[in-house]
């Protein structure tokens, strides 16, 4: 498994229960597409939302994403971290 960070942009003003509804339709399907989402972040002001994750590719984060109903902009992976 790898580790991966996603960005959603467009998200102007998302609020925290917001935030908090999509990383739960996230975990809802994450088993599925085998990723495991560990946490995310929003910005409001700018709209950008960042998740985290542990996945086989980042071909699964998208696809679990865009099941859950938000595909991401972009998904980077992470090789190093401390």
């Amino acid at each position: 498994m790898a580790t991966f960070m996603d960005v959603h942009r467009g998200m102007k003003g998302i609020t925290a229960d917001q935030l908090k509804e999509a990383h739960e339709a996230d975990l809802a399907v994450q088993q599925e597409e085998g990723v495991q989402f560990e946490r995310a972040w929003a910005d409001p002001a700018s709209g950008n939302v960042y998740c985290l994750s542990e996945a086989p590719s980042a071909d699964a984060v998208r696809k679990a994403h865009e099941r859950a109903g938000h595909a991401p902009d972009e998904v980077n992976p992470v090789p190093y971290s401390v």
